[in-house]
C-alpha cells in the first residue's frame, strides 16, 4: 500500500486566488481556515491525510468552470469531491491544492418515465434519486452500501456496485451521458438521452477515472423498472466454507439473484448488537439472498436456492416476501447489512476496508487466507461483502493512534490484496485506486498496458493537475511535456 505524507506541498494557493474564487462562489462557499478544512483531510481511507489550501462549494456548472479556469491559469492542482465515502484516497489533496467540493449541487433536473431517464447535478445522494420516484414504478438500480450519503458524481467516479448490482449491473451500466468539466476549464458533454450515440463512448471512459479526467457535474442516468415482487431469505451457515460453496452452487445452477451479501460471524454479532435484526449470532456465516421479478416463478426460485442451501448444510431462517420493497422486515435486513460498515464503530476505533475481488470459485480460498492473515498480524479482520460477483470487503480494525498497528494493517492488506491477484482477481471491485493501491497497478497490468492508460489520462488532463497523485503509477503528469509539471513521488 503506498504512503503519500512525504509528498511535498508544491501547490501556491495565493490570497489572491482565494479571493478570485469567493468572487466566483460568494463568501458562504469558500472554506480556508485549517480548523474549518480539517474534516476534508481525508476520505473513508483514514490512514492517509491532506489538508486542503482551500475548500470550494460551487453551486452550478458554470461557477466550476470558472474555478477550473482559475486553477488552470494559476497552475493550481486541483481535487473533485462528494460525500468524501470513498475507501481508496481518491480526494485527497496530495501536495496542497484547491478542493472542489460538490455537495452543494444536489439538483435532481428532469425525471423522464416515459424515456427511463433523469438528469440529475453530481452531489445528488445516489438514495435521493430513488426516494423521488417512490409511486412512479421506478428507481435508480445502483445501491452502494452507503447510498444514504454517497453521491452520484462520487459514484460516477468509481464506478460503484453495490449489493443489486448483481442482477442490475453497476454505474456504468446505468449512465448514459455526462456533463463534464476538463481540466482547462472546457465544458464537454458525453452520451445523452438517447439510447446509443455514434461515435466513441467516451461516457465509458468518464465512469471510473476517479476524477483525473476532469470534474462530472451532471450525469444522465437510466432508471429501471421497480420488479413484481420479490423474495429475500436468510441463510444460516455454521461455517464461511458452506456460505460461499452455496455461492457457487446457486450461480452454477443457472440462478441470477438480484443479491447475493455474505456476513462472517464477527460481522454478524456488530450488526446484530447495532440493529437487533434477529440475525443468529452463534453462526459461522449468513448469506442474503434475493430473488426477484414476475411474481410467478419467484416460488420456484427461492425452494431451489433453498435445497442449494441444505445441500451445503445450511439452513433458510428467514423468508421474506414482498411487493413493494417497504415491508418492515424487508427494510430492516437492508439496513442491517447497508449499514454494517457503521456497526463496526462498536468493535473498533478505526478501521480499514479493503475492495478485492476473486473468481466466485475461488471465495474459499481468499477467506481461509484472510483469517491467516489476521492470525499472522495479531488483527481482527470482519468480512461484509457482495458475495455474489466476488468482491469480497475485509474489514481491518484497529487504532490509528498505534503506528504498529497501522503498519501491520498495511502489510495484511498488502498481503490480501497480492493473494487477490495470484487467484486471477483484482485488487479493485468499486472503490478505485486512488492514492491507496497505485503499487499494484504494474501487477495487474504490463508497462504496454499502464503507458495507454497514461496517455489515455494526458489526452484528457496534459498538464496533471487534476487531482495528481492517484490512480496510476507516474502520478501527476505525462511521460513527456514542454513545460516542468507535479513530479509523481519517489
Amino acid at each position: 500500500m503506498t504512503t503519500t505524507t512525504a509528498v511535498p506541498r508544491t501547490a501556491n494557493v495565493t490570497p489572491g486566488i482565494i479571493a478570485d474564487l469567493i468572487a466566483i462562489v460568494g463568501e458562504e462557499n469558500v472554506l480556508n481556515r485549517r480548523e474549518e478544512m480539517l474534516v476534508y483531510e481525508c476520505d473513508g481511507y483514514v490512514v492517509e491525510k491532506s489538508v486542503p489550501d482551500v475548500v470550494v462549494f460551487p453551486t452550478s456548472t458554470e461557477q466550476v468552470v470558472e474555478v477550473v479556469k482559475r486553477c488552470a491559469a494559476e497552475d493550481v492542482p486541483f481535487v473533485p469531491r462528494g460525500a468524501g465515502t470513498s475507501l481508496a484516497g481518491g480526494t485527497l489533496t496530495v501536495g496542497g491544492g484547491i478542493m472542489i467540493c460538490l455537495t452543494r449541487m444536489k439538483r435532481i433536473l428532469e425525471v423522464s418515465l416515459r424515456d427511463r431517464y433523469a438528469i440529475v447535478e453530481s452531489g445528488v445522494v445516489n438514495l435521493w434519486l430513488t426516494r423521488s420516484l417512490v409511486g412512479t414504478g421506478f428507481h435508480y438500480a445502483p445501491d452502494p452500501s452507503s447510498q444514504s450519503a454517497c453521491t452520484i458524481g462520487g459514484n460516477i467516479a468509481t464506478n460503484s456496485g453495490g449489493p443489486h448490482t448483481l442482477k442490475y449491473g453497476v454505474t456504468v451500466n446505468h449512465v448514459k451521458g455526462t456533463t463534464l468539466v476538463m481540466p482547462d476549464g472546457t465544458l464537454v458533454e458525453t452520451g445523452g438521452i438517447t439510447e446509443d450515440n455514434p461515435g466513441y463512448d467516451l461516457t465509458g471512459l468518464v465512469v471510473g477515472n476517479e476524477g483525473t479526467f476532469g470534474i462530472v457535474t451532471k450525469a444522465v442516468v437510466n432508471l429501471t423498472r421497480d420488479p413484481e415482487a420479490g423474495r429475500t431469505l436468510l441463510g444460516v451457515f455454521d461455517s464461511v466454507d458452506s456460505a460461499t460453496e452455496t455461492v457457487s452452487g446457486i450461480i452454477a445452477a443457472g440462478i441470477v439473484p438480484a443479491a447475493l451479501e455474505m456476513l462472517d460471524n464477527l460481522m454478524i454479532r456488530a450488526v446484530e448488537q447495532a440493529f437487533a435484526f434477529g440475525f443468529p449470532t452463534e453462526a459461522g456465516a449468513v448469506l442474503i439472498i434475493e430473488v426477484d421479478g414476475l411474481n410467478a416463478g419467484l416460488d420456484r426460485q427461492a425452494q431451489a436456492i433453498a435445497e442449494i442451501v441444505q445441500a451445503h448444510d445450511g439452513t433458510i431462517e428467514k423468508a421474506i416476501t414482498w411487493q413493494t420493497r417497504k415491508e418492515p422486515e424487508y427494510l430492516a435486513i437492508w439496513k442491517s447489512r447497508k449499514s454494517a460498515f457503521g456497526a463496526i464503530g462498536r468493535l473498533s476505533p478505526t478501521y480499514c476496508t479493503q475492495d478485492g475481488v476473486v473468481p466466485r470459485t475461488k471465495l474459499p480460498q481468499i477467506l481461509r487466507f484472510i483469517t491467516q492473515v489476521g492470525q499472522r498480524h495479531q488483527l481482527r479482520i470482519a468480512n461484509v461483502f457482495h458475495a455474489g460477483d466476488g468482491n469480497i470487503h475485509p474489514i481491518l480494525l484497529f487504532d490509528e493512534r498505534d503506528a504498529d498497528q497501522v503498519q501491520r494493517v498495511f502489510r495484511a492488506s498488502h498481503e490480501i490484496l497480492d493473494e487477490c491477484i495470484a487467484l486471477g482477481g483484482s485488487v479493485t471491485g468499486e472503490h478505485g485506486i486512488g492514492v491507496e493501491k497505485m503499487e499494484f497497478m504494474p501487477k495487474l497490468f504490463s508497462p504496454e498496458d499502464l503507458a495507454a492508460m497514461i496517455a489515455l489520462r494526458t489526452t484528457f488532463n496534459p498538464a496533471g493537475r487534476c487531482n495528481p497523485f492517484k490512480m496510476l503509477p507516474g502520478g501527476a503528469g505525462c511521460i513527456e511535456r514542454k513545460s516542468p509539471g507535479r513530479a509523481a513521488p519517489a
